[in-house]
């Protein structure tokens, strides 16, 4: 038994998903496992799902743990890593920015360290759009000058230029996705997000088109739009998932280190969500204007020539797959993965 571990260890390398059972982090485990990669996922389970992971190998805790990411990396013989691990409510950044610097910030300078320590140099980076702030010009590109709205997305911008200062000063290498909106639930309909604890518009309108909130509230209707609601860029997550996918086949060909957004590169309004949802449930959404939140842009979504150019990725599914998934999921998990 000893020896054919030893043996594994010598010929298998696994990939390190960090947050692996959040929305995102599990639906992009299943794509990396499919893909012929083998992985282990690290997670606290403060916001994650224990059952999200399935059967791939699970390790519960913290990527500030500097020795748990050592014996991980060591034991699992980790070779690469997608980090997800972070919190992510807006809102709750602005309340606690403590909170939010010391686990996003502080806690991926641990991991990198750890994984310094460990001769682990490939890091995709799980970003966001909302690096951009409320831009002044769409569809909106990787050389846009940052200006972060929010303690959320300033440290996702620091745990960017962190990697860009390891990658100077050490052999690792990196690839940031910079998400626009994900949304979507797995195609078959075993994984999506959980309205509990989301603050997204899709999982919203779900909640109200299926009876559990009394009726989704959109933030304006004067804006310079098509129909005055706010334009963004919504991306399926199963589409997400892939290019996590094509920047670690990226990296693992020997590739430079990237920065790219993730997105369809058209944008959609919060209308147009709502009407999508009517067309696919069959059911009416109950809605309410009230007023504009202060600092949410007009519009805001992707230029993704980029990442079509670098990594041959592009979006193939469509809104109303989107929200076909996502209804689906909705109406068959209540509850999240506790259903």
């Amino acid at each position: 038994h000893v020896r054919s571990r030893r043996q594994r260890q010598m010929c298998i390398r696994d990939r390190l998903i960090t947050g692996g059972a959040g929305y995102i982090g599990s639906i992009t485990t299943r794509a990396i496992r499919a893909s012929g990669r083998s992985v282990v996922v690290l997670d606290t389970l403060e916001n994650g799902h224990r059952k999200a992971v399935g059967d791939a190998p699970f390790v519960q805790g913290d990527i500030a743990d500097t020795q748990l990411v050592l014996d991980v990396c060591r034991t699992h013989n980790v070779d690469e890593v997608v980090h997800f691990a972070a919190y992510k409510a807006v809102g709750e950044s602005m309340e606690n920015p403590g909170k939010y610097f010391h686990n996003n910030v502080t806690g991926s300078q641990k991991l990198f360290e750890a994984l310094q320590q460990a001769g682990v140099h490939r890091i995709v980076f799980s970003s966001t759009a909302g690096v951009y702030g409320n831009p002044t010009v769409v569809p909106v590109t990787e050389e846009a000058t940052p200006d972060c709205q929010s303690v959320y997305a300033e440290t996702k911008l620091m745990i960017e230029r962190t990697l860009g200062w390891y990658s100077t000063t050490t052999p690792m290498r990196h690839v940031i996705l910079r998400y626009f909106n994900a949304a979507g639930a797995s195609t078959d309909g075993t994984l999506g997000e959980d309205w509990r604890h989301s603050q997204n518009l899709i999982p919203h309108v779900m909640k109200a088109v299926l009876g559990f909130a009394p009726a989704v509230q959109v933030f304006g209707n004067d804006f310079p739009t098509t129909d005055g609601t706010g334009v963004r860029d919504y991306i399926h997550v199963e589409d997400l998932a892939h290019a996590h996918v094509a920047a670690l086949d990226h990296l693992a060909q020997g590739g430079h280190n990237l920065t790219c957004n993730v997105g369809t590169g058209f944008g959609t309004s919060v209308m147009q969500i709502i009407e999508a949802t009517e067309r696919v449930s069959g059911k009416k959404v109950p809605y309410q204007i009230t007023a504009r939140r202060p600092g949410d842009p007009a519009a805001c979504f992707a230029d993704a020539g980029l990442i079509h150019k670098e990594l041959g990725w592009s979006p193939t599914q469509s809104l109303d797959d989107i929200i076909r998934t996502a209804y689906a999921w909705h109406q068959s998990h209540p509850q999240g993965h506790d259903s």
